[in-house]
């Protein structure tokens, strides 16, 4: 699915009443009857709603929404906050309460007189504030927001939390509505995605509103949502008449003393993935341990007892996973610099394979093209410069990526995959489970696994973080996610990829 910035949702709508043809405040009615719909779906029972309404088109709708809830005979109060001109669609959904229900409608300009009376049982709609809020709320209408967020009552936001912006970072103490719910038109807005948005969106739903498909279609944009649809039309399937060396052979380097697990990991999930064969070089150490639990593994010993510190011929692989468990000493980082500069194709970079060259930043230039990067929050900020908000550290990355030539999975609860073009791909898969040690493991051990078996690196990194979060959703199947552990995620993994196939 295709996601767009504030302006291009904006420019959408136009298309759709210039397309259609549609008057925009037909398209606002449309909109209010997916959100009634939907609201009384969920909230049939009711005993009384307060929707609150701003002067803009959101506000519209809101109003709209209250109309509709009069019609069903539901006991509605709305408030309109009017201390600025009303938008010409809210104007004529403001006439249209008036000349049917006028004693429902209460008009604040100047300060919110609190009802004195709060039902247990109501339900709030905010309809403050829309997706194109460019500055932080004040005066009445930051008012209006104290007073929904001291209410013990569930509120559901229509399109997106008042006073949350749509597509730039948020301020220090920027007034928000708290909603439980939020009811989003069309296209999720770029902030959703933010861990800063969380605490202001509650759950959110899309609601279909029509819009024109050419008008979406001939609108481009940088990002774009990870959807099984997208993945089942890149995934390939397999042929009868394969065998073992059609499917790549992997080359994970991982692992130092107390570190095993970490290469065990990364290999199991690499052969759980798919690919004809997985080396995994090591140091000696942890030989014993590795082919005993993953006996399916080619293994090759370090000179090193307890660290990795070279790399065996590179002629013999289709690609390399690089980092999970390997540590920072000097020969190891030694190493790393080497095989920078020896390879010519895309590898997978994680874990202390990044703290390495985050000590040594000229590693960067050293890197091969279209090579994936897989930096937690932290491992990002140490690579390229602390940031302070989500949002900065996505247009850093999206900075970084184009000026490196490489692709960046920035890890996260929607993991991000940022091309060396600029292109944005959010996940839409997984669970909290992957909090947990050596989940990053099994997503490096993936992502090598698809680049082995030719997947291109883009197409390798939106497939891989798709599966991943999809094996972690069928583990929780049977458990919690409390209870996940990586080794979970490999398991899961036939499941995953099973899922593409239905």
């Amino acid at each position: 699915m295709k996601l767009f910035n504030i302006e291009n949702i904006r420019l959408i709508d136009e298309l759709t009443v210039k397309y259609e043809p549609i008057s925009s405040l037909s398209l606002m009615e449309r909109a209010a009857t997916a959100f009634y719909n939907r609201f009384r779906t969920l909230y049939g029972d009711i005993k009384h709603v307060y929707v609150l309404c701003g002067p803009g088109n959101n506000g519209g709708d809101a109003l709209a929404v209250a109309r509709m809830l009069k019609d069903a005979k539901c006991d509605v109060t709305v408030f309109l906050f009017e201390n600025k001109k009303l938008s010409d669609n809210c104007l004529k959904n403001k006439q249209r309460i008036l000349d049917e229900y006028p004693r429902t409608l209460k008009i604040f300009t100047d300060s919110f007189v609190e009802p004195l009376v709060l039902n247990e049982n109501s339900i709030i709609i905010d309809g403050l504030f829309g997706s194109g809020l460019t500055r932080p709320i004040s005066g009445i209408y930051s008012q209006a927001v104290q007073w929904i967020n001291n209410c013990s009552c569930e509120v559901v936001s229509i399109d997106i939390p008042s006073g949350l912006f749509g597509d730039v970072e948020m301020l220090e103490d920027q007034p928000i509505v708290k909603a439980n719910l939020t009811l989003t038109f069309q296209f999720p807005k770029l902030s959703f995605f933010m861990p800063e948005s969380a605490c202001y969106l509650g759950q959110w739903e899309l609601l279909d509103i029509g819009l024109n498909q050419k008008a979406i279609e001939t609108t481009t944009t940088d990002f774009e949502l990870i959807e099984k649809s997208s993945i089942t039309e890149i995934y390939k399937k397999r042929s009868k008449f394969s065998h073992k060396g059609n499917y790549g052979h992997a080359l994970i380097i991982a692992g130092s003393k107390g570190m095993a697990g970490a290469s065990v990991l990364a290999s199991k999930a690499a052969l759980r993935s798919g690919a004809g064969l997985v080396s995994l070089h090591g140091p000696e150490c942890n030989r014993v341990i590795a082919q005993t639990i993953v006996p399916e593994l080619i293994f090759s010993s370090d000179k090193q007892i307890d660290n990795v510190s070279m790399f065996p011929d590179l002629k013999n692989y289709n690609t390399i996973g690089i980092g999970c468990g390997i540590g920072t000493l000097p020969d190891t980082c030694n190493m790393i610099e080497k095989l920078f500069t020896e390879m010519f194709s895309p590898c997978v970079i994680d874990a202390d394979a990044l703290n390495v060259i985050s000590r040594s930043k000229h590693f960067m230039d050293l890197i091969p093209e279209k090579s994936i990067l897989t930096p937690h929050p932290k491992e990002f900020d140490r690579l390229f410069g602390s940031q302070n908000s989500s949002f900065s550290r996505l247009n850093k990355a999206r900075e970084m990526a184009k000026r490196y030539h490489i692709i960046i999975v920035l890890k996260g609860a929607y993991t991000t995959i940022i091309t060396n073009e600029g292109k944005v791909y959010f996940n839409t898969t997984g669970n909290s489970g992957l909090a947990t040690a050596g989940t990053g493991d099994v997503l490096t051990g993936i992502l090598t696994s698809l680049l082995a078996q030719g997947y291109s690196p883009e197409n390798a990194a939106c497939m891989a973080v798709f599966l991943h979060g999809k094996a972690a959703e069928f583990a929780t199947e049977n458990q919690s996610e409390e209870s996940i552990i990586a080794g979970d995620i490999i398991e899961n993994l036939g499941k995953a990829f099973y899922y593409l196939t239905k």
